[in-house]
């Protein structure tokens, strides 16, 4: 029974988090909410942080598949001296190294001290509050350049890629969302919508990646969990990658037609749901 009930939690985990993290709604910041609200633990420590980690891993398998075809043509035509430096391989990803330094030095700098201080509802219910109200403002003064379709992510500067870089920075705050952070970044750097979000999801790739590798190690890997822990994190991993899929082909479908605000107006809402519940005590 403690199995299935682990398994069902689960597959609610990774529904949340296919379908939050790379909308700008704040993935880490649902998460934190639903895992609390739940009640989900396991018996070996740290394995909540552990399975969170594990479950966003499958959300950025997804954006691998669906941009497969970007990603090889980056790849064959990586080296500059075959297609020249501006429409090479080896630029773009250049400018999405460039742009994970600001995250990686304040990441390496305060993570742990967010971990520690800053996951906690309250947290995440004002953050996801006020950071929604950030989002309308930027959107409104900054989205300059319509809406559009994808591609310019491929043409990103160096100086674009330190302004999106810079802002993904907000994401160490729970209930932000490195989302919402890159696609204001993107705004402010000049980006329509449109590329602004796809660079954020190429961003996550490496951001994501190496992050969760780095925490799972730290943690101490999967060798001291339990076979029902082991599951929980098989059936999270398949469930968020499977609905991460479906997740960012409408998401893009929605950005060519129709702002953001949508989302802000949701950021507030569930902020003060999040306010309310805690308040009367549903979280543990």
């Amino acid at each position: 029974m403690e199995t299935i009930f682990s398994i069902l939690k689960s597959i609610i985990l990774g529904i949340v988090e296919g379908i939050t993290e790379f909308l700008p709604v704040s993935s880490t910041g649902h998460l934190v909410i639903f895992e609390n609200f739940l009640g989900f633990t396991g018996t070996t420590p740290s394995y909540v942080e552990m399975y969170t980690y594990v479950i966003q891993l499958g959300a950025i398998l997804a954006v691998i598949v669906l941009y497969w075809g970007k990603i090889k043509d980056t790849l064959v035509s990586f080296f500059p001296q075959k297609v020249g430096f501006a429409k090479s391989g080896f630029r773009f990803w250049l400018m999405l190294a460039i742009a994970c330094i600001p995250g990686g030095i304040f990441g390496v700098l305060l993570n742990d001290w967010s971990d520690e201080h800053l996951f906690t509802p309250v947290v995440v219910a004002f953050t996801l509050f006020f950071g929604g109200l950030w989002m309308l403002y930027a959107e409104k003064k900054f989205r300059n350049n319509g809406l559009g379709g994808g591609g310019d992510e491929l043409n990103v500067t160096v100086k674009q890629a330190l302004i999106i870089g810079a802002f993904q920075v907000l994401a160490i705050i729970p209930g932000m969302s490195r989302s919402a952070s890159t696609i204001i970044g993107g705004w402010v750097a000049g980006l329509t919508t449109v590329a602004a979000a796809e660079f954020s999801f190429f961003l996550a790739i490496p951001v994501m990646v190496g992050m969760s590798f780095l925490k799972i190690v730290k943690i101490g890997g999967f060798s001291s969990m339990t076979s029902t822990e082991l599951i929980s994190l098989g059936v999270g991993f398949l469930v968020s990658f499977l609905v991460a899929l479906a997740v960012i082909k409408k998401f893009i479908a929605y950005l060519q037609k129709k702002p953001m605000k949508v989302f802000v107006y949701y950021r507030m809402v569930f902020a003060i749901i999040v306010l309310v519940a805690g308040i009367a005590g549903f979280f543990k």
